[in-house]
This record gives C-alpha cells, sequence and structure tokens, in this order.
C-alpha cells in the first residue's frame, strides 16, 4: 500500500493545468477591446472630432476660405441678440404645438386599434401607416406643392365643390405653417405608431385579465393600465420628435423656401441659411444653440413623463 491520499474507483487523478504563459493572458484580456476598436475608431473620426472642431469654430469668424479669426463670444452674442433667430426658434415651437401634442393623441389612438388582434386586415393597415415614413420627402413636398395650389390645387378645389372659398395655403403666413405641419404629420407619424404600438405589445396580456377580472372596463383599463405602461415609449418619442421638429429642414426649403415673409423659417433652415452664406462660424454657434435647446426640451420631457416610482 502506498502513502497518500486514495482515488476513488473509476477515477482517476488528473494533474493540474498548465498556467498560461503571460503573453496569452495579455491577449485574452485584450481581446474584446480589439473587437470594438473599430467602432470607436470610426466614432472618433466622423462623430468626435466633427464635433470639436465645430465647437471651435464657433468662436471664430471664418468663411471657409480665409484664415479662421478668433473672436470669442461675438457669434453667441449677435445669435441671442438677433430678433431673425428668436422668429426661427418661434416658428418651430409653433410647429411643435402643431405637431407633437397631435401626433401622440393620434399614434397612441391608432396603435391601440392595430394591437387589437380581432382587427381584420390588420397587416393591410399595418403597411398602409408605415408607407409615407418610407416615402422621399422631396418626392412627396412637390406633391404638396401642386395639391395645396391655390389657383390650381386639389385641395382649394374640392372646398370650391362644397361652395367654401379659396385658401392661400402656402402664400398665407395664417396657413403656411399648418400646411406643412401636415406634411410632417403625414410623413412621420407611422414613426410614431411604431414605437406606441411597440410599448403596447411589450405589456403583459394577463395584466390586462387580471383588470378584466376585477371588473375594469375597458376605459378603466386604458387609464389606468395602458398609459402609465406606454409612458417611456411617449417620452422616447417626445424627445425624438421634438429634436426632429427643431431641426426641420427639408419640408420648408422645398415647399416655402422659408417663406411667405420668414413664417416658416425653422431652426433648422435659419441654420443652413448661414452655411449657403458661407457664415461657418455663426452656422457652428447655431448649431450649438439648438443642441443646448433640444437637450433642456428633451430633459423637460422626460421630466414631466416620468412616473412617479422612477
Amino acid at each position: 500500500m502506498t502513502s497518500g491520499t486514495l482515488t476513488p474507483p473509476g477515477k482517476e487523478r488528473t494533474a493540474p493545468a498548465a498556467p498560461r504563459p503571460a503573453r496569452s493572458r495579455r491577449r485574452l484580456l485584450l481581446a474584446p477591446y480589439l473587437f470594438v476598436a473599430p467602432f470607436y475608431v470610426v466614432f472618433a473620426a466622423f462623430g468626435l472630432y466633427p464635433l470639436i472642431f465645430a465647437l471651435q469654430l464657433s468662436f471664430t469668424d471664418w468663411k471657409g476660405a480665409s484664415e479662421a479669426r478668433f473672436i470669442g463670444l461675438e457669434n453667441y452674442t449677435y445669435l441671442l441678440t438677433s430678433e431673425e433667430f428668436w422668429s426661427s426658434l418661434g416658428n418651430s415651437a409653433v410647429m411643435w404645438l402643431l405637431i407633437v401634442p397631435l401626433q401622440i393623441v393620434g399614434g397612441l389612438a391608432a396603435a391601440v386599434l392595430l394591437a387589437n388582434a380581432r382587427l381584420r386586415l390588420r397587416g393591410m393597415f399595418r403597411v398602409a401607416f408605415i408607407a409615407p415614413f418610407v416615402t422621399p420627402l422631396v418626392a412627396m413636398a412637390q406633391v404638396w406643392i401642386v395639391a395645396f395650389d391655390t389657383d390650381y390645387g386639389l385641395v382649394n378645389h374640392l372646398f370650391n365643390l362644397v361652395g367654401l372659398p379659396d385658401v392661400d395655403w402656402l402664400q398665407s403666413t395664417a396657413w403656411a405653417k399648418p400646411t406643412l405641419a401636415l406634411l410632417f404629420l403625414w410623413k412621420t407619424t407611422g414613426f410614431a405608431i411604431i414605437i406606441l404600438l411597440a410599448g403596447l405589445q411589450a405589456v403583459p396580456a394577463d395584466v390586462y385579465e387580471a383588470a378584466a377580472l376585477d371588473g375594469a372596463s375597458r376605459k378603466r383599463q386604458f387609464w389606468s393600465l395602458t398609459l402609465p405602461l406606454v409612458r417611456r415609449s411617449v417620452a422616447f418619442l417626445v424627445v425624438v420628435q421634438t429634436l426632429a421638429v427643431f431641426q426641420m429642414f427639408a419640408e420648408p426649403f422645398v415647399v416655402t423656401q422659408g417663406g411667405p415673409y420668414g413664417s416658416t423659417t425653422t431652426g433648422g433652415l435659419y441654420l443652413y441659411n448661414h452655411i449657403t452664406a458661407s457664415d461657418l462660424g455663426t452656422g457652428a454657434a447655431n448649431s450649438f444653440l439648438l443642441v443646448l435647446l433640444v437637450f433642456a426640451l428633451s430633459l423637460l420631457s422626460v421630466r414631466l413623463l416620468r412616473s412617479r416610482d422612477e
């Protein structure tokens, strides 16, 4: 009999694994970072560097060809005291009021209907709602110009059929913003419905079953269950659409060119006007003021829509 620990029958003692060389351990530690390194390289080249360059540019007077001249806060002072700048923000704020509340209410109502499994042709309705979102905006903007033409447009023709007078949809300061808001709603409401529908489908079905067993009506279930449970989806949608409205460019650029009398010059279009005028320093300062404004509005929206338990 040999001394030492006895090995149980059927099992053999195995020698402990040899430790990995230091070089192999370093490779294992570096492997995750090497896999994610391409993202950080691309982000630094096309995200971080342009952001830092634009911030530096906002403190200079640069026309693109000549040498940039440092002028401190003059670009920001000029914008904050410019009537046109505040007018563009006011136009964007009015567009926000015309678009986002209506889109949230209408999108939520459509999402609730599309979430109903008993709805016939549900797939066809989903395709119909998302089709405008994937349609090229410039093409539909041209359709809007033709349809809302004062003299030959389809909308005024339909108004005349029921005895209503013509409306200067795109030539009137009173109607130009609602017309553009209608185009934006037609284009992006499908996206809002997708976000809200995803939020509704994430709610467990047994929650509604339990509420029904407790005697809660459909109306009570909507106010007490549906709205609180999709609060995060609504908050996300408000933030995204706020950013989109204050950056709105293509719609006024193609349809109204910012007119009439600057009534549809949004924050995004006003920024574009500085770039086309080769006033790149002021344009960079304008972009950062828009970022700060949208960040503040988004933070306020999230805070207002946040549930009490969070």
